[in-house]
């Protein structure tokens, strides 16, 4: 398989993307690499990455003084041994690398003059609501970046992936029924909510369609080769396939526009990717001299806006502060300042990250859904680069998995549903029939309990195949087990039931089994709005 296929350089192409040329065709040169690594190390430590994680590609480049000196594809573009290997232009799913092309799209705004990173978002978007009136009036522009808002950790994903058909305008019309979590500006909270609600101002300021701006204003504009805002389609065939992701690709004539791109939603070569990376150590110029946003843009995307804890391998890095700017991660690593932001979605997961004052960038694009490989490679390469020497992050990476897997297990096999101590039971047909039904949540719509022969299923509205069955539990408590566990996730999720004094069911809660803050089945609180006997086909 990858470990024993021969990678191949990625060599530079001509290539004209609206009058921009990008770097001929060339060879790279080992005395281009920054000081502390060679072709050989990085060689050696990509396989072993990929054999410690089981990843099926990679595609690994290198910026260095204003220079792309290394872009090398490792492995297959799928989980198929037999699928074509990864090269400079394979396209990937860049997930929330997306999220510094909608920060950097505003930004362009704010050098034209249209916007201000303090603007009101209601004053150019006066639909945008939130639950509390007073943040309403009050949220900025720069609240929509910096996660900070007080909603809780992926808020509102339910109508971003898993299936989701919302439209950004169905995003905006949900946004005021999230629930806040913390105060206003108080607490640092992933969101990709408000990267949507970022996305749909783009569009209003600049009259065209989020895919469409950041295709012609950034990517076109720089010359990114192999970069795209939409879904790659059947006929193209340069392209990666996450793990576990086996959904068909479009047809052309069926253009895709799901709500979570300004959040997540590129797709770009490793070639394409370096190519953004030397412009954002070039102060937002591409290397022929073309201005694409302003130095001082750049350096407010930049800054630190919202303070995190501190990592729990802070110690052994040297980092003293972790931050957030607008739409990249920063902290000191080593002595240095380090800018980067990860992506993950559909199976694949994208590394960005920057060492600038070593005039240095490193991008990692997989194909395997296991985010400790990217952080094992990117942290190794940085640290050498920084430093001149690495300690055996691979290691560290692959333990701290090992530990939460067999943690989980743990827990799963001592108290997890369906343990010993908490047994699945079996219900009548009769007792079934208190939970059949139509439920409403304020924001994420109608979520369905039907009968299919002698399981009780959910389903929700708006997705493309979000159902799972559910199995009981004592005390009007279920779990439902999702149909599509590769796509879904593993994680199951608590349903809870609930009943008025008169014994009839009301409403139901939902709790995540597992850990992926992307299924916010925290937030739901479903009404029955009728009840029914009817039965599934599914």
């Amino acid at each position: 398989m990858g470990a024993t296929m021969k990678a191949r350089y990625s060599l530079y192409r001509i290539v004209i993307l609206s009058g921009v040329f990008l770097l001929p065709l060339r060879s790279i040169h080992a005395t281009e690499l920054p000081s502390g690594l060679t072709v050989q190390d990085i060689d050696a430590t990509v396989e072993r990455t990929r054999t410690t994680f089981k990843v099926p590609g990679i595609a690994l480049a290198i910026v260095q003084n204003g220079k792309i000196v290394f872009s090398r594809g490792y492995g297959q573009r799928s989980e198929d041994t037999k699928s074509a290997s990864v090269d400079g232009r394979t396209l990937f799913a860049i997930g929330s690398n997306s999220k510094e092309f909608t920060a950097t799209a505003l930004a362009q705004l704010v050098d034209a003059g249209k916007l201000k990173w303090d603007d009101r978002v209601i004053d150019h978007l006066p639909e945008f609501r939130v639950s509390d009136p007073w943040i309403t009036r009050d949220f900025r522009v720069s609240d929509l970046l910096t996660h900070h808002s007080g909603m809780g950790l992926g808020a509102g994903d339910l109508m971003l992936f898993s299936h989701s058909t919302f439209t950004r305008k169905d995003v905006l019309a949900g946004l005021e029924h999230m629930p806040f979590t913390a105060p206003f500006r108080s607490e640092y909270a992933y969101n990709n909510l408000l990267y949507v609600v970022a996305g749909a101002l783009v569009e209003r300021v600049t009259s065209q369609s989020w895919e469409d701006a950041v295709q012609t204003r950034l990517i076109d504009a720089a010359g990114l080769s192999a970069c795209q805002t939409t879904p790659p389609y059947r006929d193209e065939a340069d392209i990666a396939t996450g793990q576990g992701d086996h959904s068909p690709l479009p047809a052309k004539a069926a253009r895709q526009l799901p709500a979570v791109a300004p959040a997540g939603g590129i797709w770009c070569s490793v070639d394409g990717m370096a190519r953004w990376a030397q412009i954002y150590l070039n102060g937002g110029q591409t290397p022929e001299g073309k201005r694409i946003f302003s130095t001082e843009s750049r350096d407010a995307l930049w800054a630190p806006h919202a303070l995190l804890p501190l990592p729990d391998m802070a110690a052994l890095t040297g980092t003293h502060f972790r931050a957030y700017g607008y739409g990249w991660f920063m902290e000191d690593f080593f002595g240095h300042k380090r800018v980067w932001h990860t992506g993950t979605i559909g199976g694949m997961v994208s590394y960005v990250t920057f060492l600038p004052e070593l005039k240095n960038a490193i991008v990692i694009l997989t194909n395997h859904d296991d985010h400790n490989a990217t952080y094992a490679l990117a942290t190794t390469l940085s640290a050498r680069i920084a430093r001149g020497q690495s300690a055996d992050w691979i290691s560290y990476w692959k333990h701290q998995e090992d530990a939460a897997n067999t943690e989980s297990d743990a827990l799963a096999a001592s108290s997890g549903p369906g343990s010993s101590a908490r047994p699945f039971l079996t219900l009548t047909t009769q007792q079934q029939q208190d939970y059949l039904g139509d439920y409403k949540d304020a924001w994420r719509g109608l979520i369905f309990v039907t009968q299919h022969g002698n399981d009780l299923r959910l389903t929700f509205s708006k997705a493309d195949g979000l159902s799972g069955t559910l199995r009981s539990l004592p005390h009007d408590l279920f779990v439902v087990r999702w149909d599509n566990r590769e796509q879904d996730g593993e994680d199951d999720a608590y349903v809870q039931f609930e009943r008025n004094i008169e014994g009839k069911v009301t409403g139901m809660t939902m709790k995540l089994l597992g850990s992926d803050f992307s299924f916010d089945a925290q937030d739901l609180h479903p009404h029955k709005i009728n009840s029914s006997s009817r039965e599934t086909t599914q």
